[in-house]
């Protein structure tokens, strides 16, 4: 592959890493723009239930079909549970079952475990209002249960528990439980921590009031429901019916009738002025017809009572015996409602999915495009590494035969010096002949020529092994340098013997070329090996050879 073929390679995979790039952010941008408008629309809506409810639940309609229009299953389903709130305050408890089951049914498909965990905590409390205890655990453990995986996972904080504590506290309140709502609610003090989105702080102390009041530590539940009033006349006003209710418990349970009934009345205004909690009116209407009664105002507490008991069959008639049974007729009902709204919602839905469909296709060929660009890129490394490959393989055979060739040379090399070694031996022997002969003839020895003569062959033959000496250690410079360096203590004549063993000279060689004898060799070589600190083991040709 030549280099503008690869660098062509390089620009395309480049050019569209960066247009997928561009395309996710551009994707990435919008979404957090939408999920921006959609956080400042609910902020707008939870301040407008409080003052304008209609008006909230309009909005909250016709924003729950917009979320719908655009595919935004997860906002639809929070519009939807914003709507749960105003139908409790208008005690509209069939619509609020109505809305909650078509929640869940959008949540399932969106498969979002947080906003069925919120479906099931607002279920649960539904069920408690018709004191359905087992249900309505049951679908608040059930979100809690959901909120602890999700909490295992890293997708929620365990503060974010609190509100599923929190709900199951009051729901154990409301079902005369203090014992199972204090347990509950010390995990909600535990848990608690100040985040967005947090249940305010206020909501807990009002159950720790309820708490207090239940061990007859009524002062001191005056004292903080006294304080928490100035939060919720400023925060959440519709919520003092059931703070005044409260209070007027806890002055009942210090036997002073008149600040009883003053806040028993502060109660029924507060739900009057802004039509909510009027279910638990009824109750506080039966608490005044209890005080009147035990205070002898007869006619009062009829009063009371008769009102209580309208208000039960006007908004919440289904607490009765002869109702007990809608909430089974309601499952029906929903089953046959979930129905109607897959065939209304059918059309919608389709095009929906078609939206789906055509965002998934361009998905997968951005991420076609992807992996076909990183298999370019993986094919374009793997020709570099094995090119790269073949030429470290090249440089190192190369290498391996120079190393080869000059081992070989080497061996030449010493094969020629160890004929030249016999050569010289053969010389020595000649040259010591003739000197044997010329001492042997009487009268020869003291001329001086004949000295002269024998002068020159001893000289001539320690000329020849110094000749011999200089050649070896030209040849062999590494071997001759690390016997000189790792035994410093060798003689020359040791030196000798290791360099012939390196020829490999037999120790008769040796003995000729060395002029002794065949003993004095062997103890030389013993010598050698002691100064080397040999084990007997190790055998001397072959350390020598391999130096």
């Amino acid at each position: 592959m030549g280099l503008p073929i690869r660098n062509i390679l390089l620009f395309g995979f480049f050019f569209l890493l960066c247009t997928a790039t561009s395309r996710l952010s551009a994707q990435q941008n919008s979404e957090k723009k939408h999920d921006s408008l959609a956080y400042v629309f609910f902020n707008k809506t939870k301040k407008l239930r409080r003052d304008n409810p209609d008006s909230a639940l309009v909005l909250l309609e016709a924003k729950h079909e917009e979320f719908l229009q655009k595919g935004d299953t997860v906002n639809a389903v929070k519009a939807l549970l914003e709507m749960p709130y105003i139908y409790g305050q208008h005690v509209d408890y069939t619509k609020s079952y109505d809305t909650l089951w078509f929640a869940l049914f959008l949540a399932d498909k969106a498969d979002n475990d947080e906003l069925k965990a919120s479906v099931y905590n607002w279920l649960g409390r539904l069920y408690s209002f018709f004191k359905r205890k087992d249900e309505a655990l049951e679908y608040l453990q059930t979100s809690l249960e959901i909120n602890r995986k999700l909490v295992e996972k890293g997708q929620l904080q365990k503060a974010d528990l609190v509100r599923n504590y929190y709900l199951l506290s009051a729901t154990h309140r409301v079902l005369n439980q203090p014992e199972m709502a204090k347990v509950y609610l010390d995990s909600c003090f535990v848990n608690y921590a100040p985040t967005n989105g947090q249940l305010p702080m206020a909501y807990l102390h009002f159950e720790k009031a309820f708490q207090l009041s239940v061990n007859d530590k009524n002062e001191e539940a005056l004292q903080l429901l006294e304080e928490l009033e100035p939060w919720f006349i400023e925060n959440r006003p519709s919520y003092l019916v059931l703070v005044y209710s409260d209070m007027g418990d806890v002055y009942a349970n210090l036997s002073n009738y008149k600040q009883s009934k003053t806040y028993y009345k502060k109660a029924l205004e507060i739900s009057s002025k802004y039509n909510s909690h009027v279910d638990f009116s009824s109750l506080v209407h039966e608490k005044l017809a209890n005080l009147f009664e035990a205070h002898g105002e007869f006619e009062k507490a009829f009063k009371n009572q008769k009102k209580a008991r309208e208000i039960d069959a006007q908004f919440f008639d289904s607490r009765t015996a002869i109702n007990q049974s809608l909430l089974e007729i309601k499952d029906e009902f929903r089953i046959e409602k979930e129905n109607q709204e897959r065939l209304v919602q059918k059309q919608r839905l389709e095009k929906l999915e078609q939206a789906d469909e055509i965002s998934f296709l361009q998905r997968i060929i951005l991420l076609g495009s992807l992996i076909f660009l990183i298999i370019i890129g993986v094919i374009f490394f793997k020709y570099l590494q094995s090119r790269h490959l073949a030429e470290k393989q090249l440089i190192r055979r190369n290498k391996q035969l120079e190393i080869k060739k000059g081992k070989e040379l080497l061996a030449l090399k010493n094969k020629e010096l160890a004929v030249s070694a016999l050569q010289m031996v053969e010389k020595d022997e000649f040259l010591k002949e003739i000197e044997d002969r010329l001492k042997g003839a009487e009268g020869n020895s003291q001329k001086p020529e004949i000295k002269q003569v024998l002068k020159s062959i001893s000289h001539n033959r320690n000329d020849n092994w110094e000749e011999f000496r200089l050649r070896f250690t030209a040849v062999n410079e590494n071997f001759y340098y690390k016997i000189t360096t790792m035994y410093p203590k060798l003689s020359q004549t040791d030196q000798k013997i290791c360099a012939l063993i390196k020829l490999n000279f037999s120790s008769k060689e040796m003995a000729r070329l060395l002029g002794i004898s065949v003993e004095s060799v062997h103890t030389t070589r013993y010598r050698v090996r002691k100064k080397m600190k040999l084990d007997r083991g190790v055998n001397l040709e072959e350390y020598i050879s391999s130096l």
